[in-house]
């Protein structure tokens, strides 16, 4: 474990500098890259490849409040909780679907996709004009494009393909980036095509003939899991099976026995990069906060003190879970209260993720303001102490965002696989991550039962409440229910029309633009 550690501050301190310092389909024709223990050196691309992960880190738009309020706050199961005063402005925006053309979260989500874009550019022009041979360098250009692919998968679920800006080059000056709207089909041919390289010229693993890892950095297991996110949005069934069990069949992931493992972040790195992961942003915070090469992930979503005592200022409290998904939840599920952190109640202890405290009562201004808080991203009471932040000097910086686990594999596969008539695959899968749910007791357990298929319709409905209930507060819910169909019945209470499924253009980015890109037409 100390050798895991070391080589996580190297490289998150290497990849910290390079952020300072600082046409995938031209590559196809070249040799894709075996993944060996021996060659992992860094390529010539390596300084800025490193970078393109301190920028995920370091932008606001992936790490903190923008891509919360994007992703998860939109939906029934999250609200932006925190205090009533704080960030208010996003109670109506977010969770009353009243969208804004010009407000700060919207505008840095925004430009942070599209400085990762660039960045991304810059290596594959790079690598275009000097056409590097070493695996070290092609293994850059794949985290290259699968960044690219990324942020550009991103902003398509947020604003619609056809609504951004086709932007697959490397510019200096600011007005080469004014660009019209993509046409239709070509944004996704680039995610495509940016991905085809990612999964062929990233590494199965970082592992090396030592032992060591680099924690955090992209494998081509990333690139088919994103890739097969991509065809679910798409609804092309047979790609998700294949690229699941391309994903399955590498054997380098497993579903963690623990749900509460997956999101540990303790002491000596404990808990990061776990058998489950297959790409989390990983985040380092050493004594008294030095050194500090992390994001306010975790921070963000921990316990708001309120009223209560300094010993509960542990976060700002976004990311809140809603009385809708306490109510909808069986309480027999262990998952349950392994992802809901109940305020004036006992933890659970290390049984549900809980470290054997209990939280102040729910008690606005006077306690603590919400009567619920993400158990997924609660903080270990050691690293506290470790790192320094603690008391009037509380966050959580060390606590990694989980953006790609095996998990959505399993489920992935399962929805594909009951969308093209095989409800044994959909059971069988479906059941995987039931049984691990329940503490994998077997098909008599009571608790989480054992669903058999009885037909496509019951199949499709038990999969949509599995994937609530496995990724509730994970940022996943808006986005499924909208690719279902299901947001308006869902979340038309909340003010949800159909045209929220996309987002406007932010105003500042059409003046820059200067009339060359075209505001989606339901947001005149």
């Amino acid at each position: 474990m100390k050798n895991k550690i070391k080589i996580l501050m190297a490289t998150l301190a290497f990849a910290g500098i390079a952020m300072l310092l600082n046409g995938c389909n031209k590559f196809l024709d070249r040799k894709p890259l075996s993944a060996t223990q021996n060659d992992l050196a860094g390529g010539s691309f390596d300084v800025k490849a490193l970078g393109l992960y301190s920028a995920l880190r370091n932008s606001a738009g992936f790490s903190t409040l923008p891509w919360l309020d994007f992703h998860s706050i939109r939906d029934d199961d999250a609200q932006k909780g925190s205090s009533v005063s704080d960030g208010a402005e996003i109670n109506a925006e977010f969770e009353h679907f009243q969208y804004t053309k010009n407000d700060w979260a919207t505008n840095t989500y925004w430009g942070d996709h599209f400085n990762m874009i660039q960045l991304a550019n810059e290596i594959i022009h790079d690598a275009d004009s000097l056409k590097p041979k070493d695996q070290g360098s092609l293994r850059n250009v794949g985290e290259a494009c699968f960044f690219r692919a990324y942020a550009y998968f991103e902003m398509v679920k947020a604003y619609g393909e056809t609504f951004l800006p086709f932007e697959n080059f490397y510019y200096t000056q600011p007005n080469q980036q004014i660009v019209p709207n993509a046409k239709t089909g070509q944004i996704w041919a680039l995610i495509d095509s940016d991905l085809t390289v990612a999964s062929s010229y990233l590494p199965v693993t970082w592992a090396t003939a030592t032992g060591n890892s680099t924690l955090g950095r992209l494998t081509s297991g990333a690139a088919n899991t994103l890739w097969a996110q991509t065809y679910l949005f798409r609804s092309n069934w047979a790609r998700v099976i294949g690229l699941c069990n391309t994903v399955i069949n590498s054997s380098q992931y497993h579903l963690d026995p623990s749900f509460t493992d997956i999101f540990k972040d303790g002491l000596n790195g404990a808990g990061k990069c776990g058998p489950e992961s297959i790409w989390e942003l990983v985040n380092y915070v050493g004594p008294n906060q030095s050194p500090w090469i992390a994001t306010q992930w975790g921070t963000s979503q921990n316990v708001r003190q309120g009223g209560a005592s300094t010993d509960w200022n542990l976060g700002w409290g976004w990311n809140v879970p809603t009385q809708v998904l306490v109510n909808a939840w069986d309480s027999t599920d262990p998952r349950r209260n392994m992802t809901i952190l109940f305020s004036g109640q006992y933890d659970g202890g290390a049984a549900t993720g809980g470290y054997g405290n209990t939280l102040p009562a729910y008690n606005p201004g006077v306690m603590l303001d919400q009567p619920y808080w993400n158990k997924k991203a609660y903080s270990d009471p050691q690293m506290r102490q470790f790192t320094g932040q603690i008391g009037s000097n509380g966050g959580a910086d060390w606590i990694d965002h989980r953006i790609l686990r095996y998990a959505d594999v399993i489920l992935m596969l399962a929805e594909a696989a009951n969308e093209t008539g095989d409800g044994a695959t959909a059971a069988a899968n479906l059941e995987l991550i039931r049984s691990r749910a329940d503490g994998d007791s077997g098909i008599t357990r009571k608790y989480v039962p054992y669903i058999p298929f009885a037909n496509q319709a019951q199949m499709r409905q038990a999969i949509k409440n599995e994937r609530r209930w496995e990724f509730a507060m994970e940022g996943y819910r808006f986005y499924d229910l909208v690719r279902w169909g299901d947001a308006p019945a869902v979340l038309g209470s909340l003010g949800y029309q159909s045209k929220n499924a996309l987002y406007p253009i932010p105003q500042p980015i059409i003046d820059q633009f200067l009339g060359k890109l075209t505001q989606n037409p339901q947001y005149p």
